[in-house]
């Protein structure tokens, strides 16, 4: 049987997915696990891997084609296989331009001038006042010449006083679209907490020592605790999905990683499971591919909390905001020496500021401030996640 090449679905709300660009054209020969084209979902740019080994045929969404998930877009055939008719999938028509669409049109309807609001799609007229875009000066390819977000895609916005507009690509806007809607709709709150890091020092200097421990860094050390933390905690590996609290599937931590195009937050799948030098290893992986754009479906799936590590760019501290669906966000700064009080005489000590965002669905205070406490505990004293 031919293999399916399906538009897949990296999150419970995505609807849709957007064909970028296929890497192989119709009637090529593909191998299982090859990339064959970049998608663009709800939540980051990946690359689609062949399933199975064969040729390339039957594709049916061409570059720059919007649809939905579980779509068959593509088949890969066997030696002496022949595609069925797979019909054409179906564009995502916004609900703006599909109300249009069902209006009665009259027969000797004028055509759209300037003086007339311009037919649009809601979504459409946000990219395009984002954009500084002037979507009078397009042409609509929506039901009755409306303009829809797919006709904004290359138009170069016009220059402002200040110059050229930055050029924003699709993972950007990806990123911009996610950290809208979850300001808008998570209730956020937030908490925060100093702890004394010398234990951590220690034990990255130890883990370092080791065979095959030379890379071993401080975000490797932090996933290892927030992952023991959510074990003991599961309420805050959790998140909220149309009106209920859904536990995570497994202790899955996410990595914010800072790539040219945007923000993506790449997942350690069953870090309470991973020694350190399997979780250094998965964190080299996942933020290189991410760098490099190369991130797979499976890459970016299923994480429950995640962790944005800015000490590097010397920042003390900072509030993140909530990787919806997920539950929590932990926000790091920097180690540095601080005052600190012992045992009634204040001494010079390496600081770390943990602040935790979190989902106020999810986690209530009280829930937030255990999980916090069990974060210092095991950054203070690691003891019985050392091995």
């Amino acid at each position: 049987m031919p293999a399916d090449v399906i538009m897949p679905a990296l999150g419970m709300a995505q609807e849709t997915g957007k064909v970028l660009r296929w890497l192989k054209q119709d009637g090529e020969p593909v191998t299982k696990g090859e990339p064959l084209l970049e998608v663009e979902t709800d939540k980051v740019t990946v690359e689609i891997e062949a399933p199975a080994d064969g040729t390339l045929a039957g594709v049916r969404a061409p570059d720059g084609t919007e649809v939905p998930v579980g779509t068959v877009i593509a088949v890969v055939l066997a030696a002496g296989e022949v595609a069925a008719p797979v019909a054409d999938p179906e564009p995502r028509v916004e609900p703006e331009v599909e109300a249009l669409a069902t209006a009665p049109v009259p027969a000797a309807a004028p055509a759209p001038t300037r003086s007339r609001r311009r037919l649009a799609s809601p979504k459409a007229r946000r990219l395009a006042q984002a954009q500084g875009i002037d979507i009078d000066t397009l042409a609509g390819s929506g039901p009755n010449g409306a303009i829809v977000a797919r006709d904004l895609e290359g138009v170069q916005p016009a220059a402002t006083n200040g110059g050229d507009l930055f050029e924003v690509g699709s993972v950007w806007r990806v990123m911009a679209d996610r950290t809208t809607r979850a300001w808008q709709e998570v209730p956020h709150f937030f908490l925060s907490r100093d702890v004394e890091a010398s234990r951590l020092g220690s034990w990255r200097d130890t883990a370092r020592r080791k065979p095959g421990g030379e890379k071993i860094t401080h975000t490797d050390l932090l996933v290892r605790i927030c992952a023991e933390a959510l074990r003991r905690h599961p309420r805050v590996n959790a998140s909220w999905r149309e009106g209920a609290i859904v536990p995570g599937a497994g202790v899955n931590v996410a990595i914010a990683v800072a790539t040219d195009d945007g923000l993506v937050a790449p997942v350690v799948h069953g870090a309470d499971t991973l020694d350190l030098p399997a979780i250094a290893a998965r964190r080299r992986e996942i933020a290189d591919a991410a760098r490099a754009g190369r991130l797979r479906p499976e890459d970016v799936q299923g994480g429950a909390f995640t962790i944005s590590n800015l000490g590097m760019y010397g920042v003390d501290a900072f509030q993140a905001i909530v990787n919806s669906p997920q539950a929590a966000i932990l926000a790091v700064g920097r180690i540095a020496d601080r005052p600190w009080a012992l045992n009634g005489e204040v001494v010079v000590r390496p600081v770390l500021t943990l602040s935790v965002s979190y989902d106020h669905r999810v986690v209530d205070g009280a829930r937030g401030a255990e999980f916090i406490d069990t974060l210092a505990e095991l950054i203070e004293e690691p003891t019985g996640l050392v091995a």
